[in-house]
């Protein structure tokens, strides 16, 4: 309950109501009450000034100046227990219809205690309510990306990428007319991170790469971003766009510096990765990042085994599939089943003899275009590799012969037959 001072003030304010008396009962509030009973004087100052019958700009400044009361306190636990109060009681005001732009400020501000205190969920719904399409108050771009940003980058911090996606879709709509760099900021990196979460990890590390070169964030920042974006484009499928996407990754100078770089090398140049270098890799990755996929292996251990898979491609010509599996970590259908896989979506350049168990391989990079990896046949393979070996010594001759006769005429019209 409010302190006998001030519930008496509100009663004696409440005969005859005058804007004036309320705002001296609020200047006491701030300078009178104590810790223990100041939230319960507040409470009952909105109350009152809710229920009294003071006229539309009267109403409006003293909630206002009640919202930079409360925000002077820089008490979060105050802004929730009191703030959370106001929030329900406006609706329910006479005049609440004329107070859309005080709810919204409170709003913003028991969210900020809802952030402080990491109760995400509760900061973005309180965001959510705000209504920023209302005829009584004109809300600019800039203003809805703010909301939208803070909304979008809580649910990514409890990993709902779902709902977070839901209001980056919003922001795609404004973020055109938002000239904050700040804001365009956040927005690409929540579009980042939404990427991320849901296992776009070829567009995530490119978002993430771009954005480490931002002059708006601090160096440390950049390179943790160029980290995230390493750990993505390691997580990313196998095949010629990550190995497109790991040199771009690989070349860039600041990789020198960070832990990831030992298995981004190992990769870009497809090396065979060991058990050791994949668990200490893992350490660092977030839950999402090591969830398990629909074949039961986590998102890792599948990149692991199709980039391994690739790199067995660079140093066989053929292989059976039960060893196949033995390099892998898999029994040979499996083993089989990735390798089709590859082949099929134009990953891995190559054929299948299942009659014989053996992959043969095709060697250098795969197009990439679904369907394009399938070879021939193993024996058309080595006979078109003989027929190219032919044809690039006779191409050879053919030019050697073109300078000798360009040079000495006299000596090749009287040696060579041409």
């Amino acid at each position: 309950m409010a302190t006998p001072t001030i519930a008496a003030a509100l009663e004696e304010a409440g005969k005859a109501p005058d804007a004036a008396q309320y705002s001296a009962i609020l200047e006491s509030i701030k300078s009178v009450s104590n810790p223990d009973n100041v939230a319960a004087d507040l409470t009952a100052f909105i109350d009152a000034v809710l229920a009294g019958n003071l006229g539309v700009v009267n109403t409006r400044t003293l909630v206002t100046d009640f919202i930079a009361a409360l925000r002077a306190l820089a008490n979060h636990d105050l802004w929730i227990q009191v703030g959370h109060h106001a929030v329900r009681a406006i609706p329910n005001a006479t005049l609440s219809s004329s107070l859309i732009e005080q709810s919204a400020a409170l709003r913003e501000l028991v969210a900020t205690a809802h952030e402080a205190h990491e109760d995400f969920v509760d900061a973005a719904k309180l965001l959510a309510a705000i209504d920023l399409d209302s005829s009584q108050r004109r809300v600019g771009d800039a203003e809805k990306a703010a909301i939208w940003v803070r909304i979008v980058r809580n649910y990514l911090e409890v990993d709902d990428s779902t709902t977070a996606e839901t209001y980056l879709n919003k922001l795609k709509n404004v973020m055109h007319d938002v000239a904050d760099p700040e804001l365009n900021l956040h927005f690409r990196l929540s579009a980042a991170r939404i990427q991320d979460s849901n296992r776009q990890f070829l567009q995530a590390a490119k978002s993430y790469h771009d954005i480490s070169f931002s002059p708006a964030i601090a160096e440390d920042e950049r390179l943790h971003t160029l980290a995230m974006a390493i750990k993505c484009g390691i997580l990313a499928p196998a095949g010629p766009l990550r190995s497109r996407a790991l040199g771009q990754l690989y070349k860039d100078d600041r990789s020198t510096g960070l832990e990831e770089h030992g298995i981004l090398e190992k990769m870009f140049f497809d090396r065979l990765l060991t058990t050791a270098e994949v668990d200490k890799f893992a350490q660092d990755l977030a839950p999402h990042q090591l969830a398990k996929t629909s074949d039961g292996s986590t998102v890792l251990a599948k990149a692991v085994v199709e980039h391994n898979l690739l790199s067995a491609s660079r140093l066989y010509s053929n292989i059976g599939f039960d060893e196949l599996g033995l390099l892998l970590g898999l029994d040979g259908k499996r083993a089989e089943d990735t390798t089709a896989k590859m082949i099929q979506q134009g990953r891995l350049a190559g054929s299948i003899d299942q009659i014989d168990r053996i992959i043969w391989f095709e060697g250098g990079d795969a197009s990439g275009e679904k369907g394009s990896g399938r070879a021939e046949a193993p024996v058309g393979k080595e006979m078109r590799r003989w027929d190219a070996n032919v044809q690039a010594l006779a191409e050879d001759v053919e030019r050697l012969t073109d300078a000798l006769q360009a040079e000495f005429p006299e000596f090749v019209a009287a040696q060579i037959a041409v």
